[in-house]
């Protein structure tokens, strides 16, 4: 039991510790500030050092299949066995879940992997006496939550990002809302579209809990210090995707370039695209002013954010609707006094709010892109003015102790066993807090 009475929570996610979804890393380390007791699953192996730093102060054990093949294979022969014994209508009524879920699907044999790596957290949950089941992200953490729920009697619950709401489908994300205890997910703008296809009793399983940020984390940068030469410094943080729109980016930079605007730009992360946005630079004569300065450690970046000018980033919604939520980089250079700039794209205007906490433009249009960066870069007091706003937003609405105390309010209902989700003061999206009004003429 944990230090609040209530039954242990399971953690599940696809891979653990994740250097890129430091967003869970922290909600686990402020789980565990607030007493609560977790268990730690991971379906895939542990992803290799480096570490974030934080990782070694999580006190929760972490659970994951072995990697030998063989040893692998007698784990989940065991889990199953037991789970088989434990509770056969259970067992039999999970298989036949799976089996329906199979043939509705394009992927059935994703179906029925999922079925058995469940067999294993259900296995694992009811030995440590679990009381709530939760999952990040809608996908196969979701789909394996759903699975253990049934075999072992505990119940789930999961939390749903970008990527893994808005391609999955809306068939199965009914089907997993409705078998759920409750769901989370990280943006207004998201629950606004899992309502516009939920049936309206599933409408108060969705809880709007924002991914909070640890403020004492991040200092706010000096206002005044020596820039690089005279010349600001635009900085941008993301993988090398698609969604990011670090092309837009590039091309802004380049009619900044020709209107013989002076400025130096960093582009942090690594990805698929790092080879076709080198050549994009060269093509456009950037490479003395545009830099791909690959990865860096969290603590590395947060030093980082202290020589920024400008923090912008581009986000936009691909093809196949892929698109970020709320980018947790905004957030950190937000939270460290560094004026942003970004695009009107999902999640992103609750808390960069046009000419009060940011600047917003349109997607995909550099142009638009280039002029909000030759604003700051023109007129540096509105930078500052916008930062401090941007600040004082994060302290009233994103204080990451707030935000979880709200999750854990939810998962503790269940996990003492309560046959619904307790009622907590809904969230709304941001924009309660009084911010400054926009500056004369803008």
């Amino acid at each position: 039991m944990s230090s609040t009475g209530s039954a242990p929570i399971a953690y599940l996610m696809k891979r653990y510790p994740r250097l890129s979804e430091t967003f869970i890393l922290n909600e686990i380390a402020v789980m565990e500030g607030l007493g609560a007791t977790l268990e730690l699953f991971s379906l895939l192996p542990p992803e290799p050092p480096p570490h974030h730093p934080l990782v070694a102060d999580i006190k929760a054990p972490l659970h994951h299949l072995p990697l030998a093949k063989g040893a692998k294979a007698v784990a989940l022969l065991g889990a199953h066995g037991r789970s088989l014994r434990a509770h056969p209508l259970r067992y039999g009524h999970a298989i036949g879940r799976a089996l329906v879920a199979s043939l509705q699907s394009r992927r059935p044999l994703s179906v029925w992997k999922q079925f058995v790596r469940a067999g294993f957290v259900a296995d694992r949950c009811r030995a440590r006496g679990v009381g709530l089941i939760h999952a990040h992200f809608a996908n196969a953490p979701a789909a394996v939550a759903a699975f253990a729920s049934v075999m072992s009697g505990i119940p789930f619950s999961f939390t749903t990002h970008a990527k893994d709401l808005y391609l999955t489908s809306q068939r199965v994300l009914r089907r997993r809302v409705r078998d759920a205890r409750f769901i989370t997910t990280c943006t207004g703008y998201n629950v606004d579209y899992l309502k516009g296809f939920l049936p309206s009793s599933a409408h108060d399983k969705v809880h709007l809990v924002y991914h909070g940020i640890d403020l004492n984390r991040f200092s706010l940068r000096p206002e005044a210090r020596p820039r690089h030469g005279g010349v600001p410094l635009i900085l941008s943080v993301g993988r090398l995707v698609p969604k990011k729109g670090f092309s837009d980016l590039i091309a802004a930079c380049a009619l900044l370039s020709e209107q013989g605007i002076g400025f130096q730009c960093a582009i942090v992360g690594e990805g698929p695209l790092r080879a076709e946005l080198a050549a994009d630079i060269a093509r456009r004569g950037l490479d003395a002013q545009v830099r791909l300065i690959g990865s860096m450690t969290h603590a590395e970046l947060a030093k980082f954010y202290h020589e920024a000018d400008i923090f912008a980033l581009a986000p936009q919604i691909i093809a196949n609707g892929d698109r970020d939520g709320i980018p947790n980089v905004i957030v950190e250079a937000m939270a460290s006094g560094v004026p942003v700039v970004s695009t009107a794209v999902s999640g992103i205007p609750e808390v960069v709010r046009n000419h009060r906490t940011g600047l917003l433009v349109p997607s995909e249009a550099p142009a638009a892109l280039a002029e909000a960066l030759r604003q700051l870069i023109g007129n540096p007091s509105l930078g500052v003015q916008m930062a401090k706003a941007a600040r004082a937003l994060l302290e009233a609405e994103l204080d990451c102790f707030e935000t979880t105390k709200r999750l854990k309010a939810l998962m503790v209902g269940c996990a003492c066993g309560h046959d619904h989700a307790p009622s907590v003061p809904a969230a709304t999206a941001l924009g309660a807090t009084a911010l400054p009004a926009p500056a004369a003429g803008e």
